[in-house]
């Protein structure tokens, strides 16, 4: 077996875990509407443009997206601080409460998997998660993806936030 193959097993573990809280969430959001809300978490104040070229929209799909998530009360538009015939979007109090329970929830799923770990499984897994996020975004950069979460530390060894263009 490769080590892509090996990865790619032992991956899917992870990413069940990460599933689990995603569909916990996905009971009240779409996973359009999900992606959406973290490309503005991670990009606040990233105008429409900017969020449908990161989720690889139409712009008019994503403004109809947006019209929902303002309608749940996730999501506000405001007028540009730059140039006020631009949108910007930013998340309501609503909208960093969903997202931080999210987070919490997916984070508490990962403890109850690491403890079952050993010490040095948990280094091992974390020193190679942060160099394979480096080497991601390294690739990201080469391939000119847009990689909303880059300031932040975005992945699951950053801040929490999975790397939403690197999904496409």
């Amino acid at each position: 077996m490769s080590t892509a193959a090996a990865v790619d097993a032992a991956a899917g573990a992870l990413l069940s875990v990460w599933d689990a809280a995603r569909e916990r969430a996905s009971e009240r959001l779409s996973g359009s509407q999900l992606r959406a809300l973290l490309v503005v978490e991670s990009c606040e104040g990233i105008n429409l443009r900017g969020l449908a070229t990161t989720l690889n929209m139409l712009l008019s799909s994503a403004s109809r997206l947006c019209d929902r998530l303002v309608a749940a009360g996730m999501l506000e538009r405001e007028p540009g601080r730059t140039d006020r015939r631009e949108i910007s979007l930013r998340l309501t109090p609503q909208g960093r409460r969903f997202m931080d329970e999210l987070r919490r929830d997916r984070r508490e799923r990962l403890a109850r998997v690491l403890g079952r770990m050993s010490p040095g499984g948990r280094q091992a897994l974390l020193r190679g998660l942060t160099e394979f996020e480096m080497a991601a975004g390294s690739l990201d950069a080469a391939d000119g993806a847009v990689d909303p979460g880059s300031s932040v530390g975005s992945g699951p060894v950053g801040s929490g936030t999975p790397a939403v263009a690197r999904s496409r």
